[in-house]
């Protein structure tokens, strides 16, 4: 009888602890996704406000060609190709405004191919 106390008690303990890690996991905040489009020298949106230290993904898709993306100061880059969704990891460490830009020559108009992260408190 006593060996059949001890396993409801394990078993109890183990799903105590599981409920206790499942809702742990279900509190976390949805990932935040940005979604930026590259087309024949512009970025949609050419603005993106973040806030500091919030992580986020940024998603970038290609309407027409390769594109690059390039945010030096915040130490990100991304490919960007047709039909595909490149995804970049980003936890703005400071406050500002930082130029990103298309390191992928593009066509004629590839040097006015810029946008602007504002990270903000």
């Amino acid at each position: 009888m006593e060996s059949l106390q001890r396993k409801f008690l394990v078993i109890g303990i183990i799903l105590l602890v599981a409920g206790v890690f499942g809702v742990a996991a279900l509190a976390q905040p949805p990932e935040q996704v940005t979604k930026i489009t590259a087309k024949k020298f512009e970025y949609n949106p050419k603005e993106i406000t973040l806030k500091k230290r919030v992580p986020v993904v940024l998603e970038f898709t290609s309407l027409d060609r390769p594109h690059g993306f390039k945010c030096p100061e915040l130490e990100v880059r991304a490919d960007i190709k047709p039909g595909q969704v490149a995804r970049v990891n980003l936890n703005p460490p400071k406050v500002g405004g930082f130029e990103f830009h298309c390191d992928k020559f593009c066509g004629f108009g590839h040097g006015n191919m810029t946008g602007m992260i504002h990270v903000v408190e």
